[in-house]
């Protein structure tokens, strides 16, 4: 393969995705915060949690951008610090969900005795809210950054497991599988080189997605008490430690909520955007 030609594509790739100036922004906004989020923590030593009473619950200013919260700490230093937590966090989740659904979603849609239980366990998953089966699950495994990321991986990995047994039920009947069949190409070969190739357009799109769905969930099961211990600054325990103090202090709830919802706005829209890409019947106006 011509590297030179591939570059080509590649950028012509990325032109037809970022002709849309809300993809293009929304790329942006990502990469502002992810660089913000690894870069600035080695450019300071200032401890996140460091406690400073006098200073609590003081008004925006030019020495606190974001304010302090109730213990004095400085609310923009930790969204900061919180976006790496947060950030992880969709990564992991999106990562583990798409590689088990992935699986699942394979072995349901190629293999016809496996599609039936395979797909009665998904459908159980999915009968319960995402957060309710968040809780449940926290619940039962501790409470921890890790046992949150894994509880966020088992409850969205049903999702992908459905798109993708739906892609690969399509891709099964294809006339390229038969012909690999026919050629004697063994079953796991066929599933790596035929059938995971053609499903990375709606697992990439699935991978944007998730990524926003973890990064509000955290958030949600951190404000219900059971997320994330309260000693790591994400942005879903910064607004639960500062509720009560909401009245007071509304910088300290308003800011990472402002963090949450632009990143995962961002998100969403250019997972909007590479699915147009993948699939034009499907592209909306926006």
């Amino acid at each position: 393969m011509n590297p030179t030609s591939s570059w080509s594509r590649f950028l012509v790739t990325l032109r037809r995705l970022f002709a849309r100036k809300v993809v293009l922004a929304s790329a942006i906004v990502l990469l502002l915060v992810v660089g913000v989020a690894v870069v600035y923590p080695f450019l300071t030593d200032a401890d996140p949690n460091a406690l400073e009473i006098s200073q609590r619950l003081k008004e925006p200013s030019i020495t606190h951008w974001a304010g302090t919260d109730e213990l004095g700490r400085d609310v923009m230093l930790r969204i900061v610090y919180g976006a790496r937590y947060s950030l992880l966090i969709g990564f992991i989740t999106a990562g583990g969900a798409v590689l088990l659904g992935t699986l699942l979603g394979i072995f349901a849609g190629f293999f016809r005795r496996l599609d039936a239980p395979l797909m009665r366990i998904v459908d159980a998953m999915m009968s319960f809210p995402d957060i309710l089966l968040g809780i449940a699950l926290v619940s039962i495994l501790g409470v921890s950054l890790w046992n949150v990321m894994l509880a966020l991986v088992i409850v969205y990995t049903p999702r992908v497991a459905r798109v993708v047994r739906a892609a690969t039920l399509v891709l099964r009947e294809l006339l390229f599988v038969d012909a690999a069949r026919a050629l004697g190409v063994r079953t796991p070969r066929i599933l790596l080189k035929h059938i995971l190739p053609n499903l990375m357009s709606p697992i990439l799109v699935q991978v944007t997605f998730i990524f926003a769905y973890a990064i509000l969930a955290e958030a949600g099961l951190s404000f219900l008490g059971v997320g994330v211990p309260p000693d790591i600054p994400t942005w879903g325990t910064m607004i639960a430690g500062s509720l009560e103090y909401a009245d007071k202090a509304f910088w300290t709830i308003l800011t990472p909520g402002l963090a949450i919802v632009i990143t995962a706005l961002a998100l969403q829209m250019l997972g909007d955007g590479v699915r147009d890409l993948l699939d034009p019947k499907l592209k909306k106006a926006v």
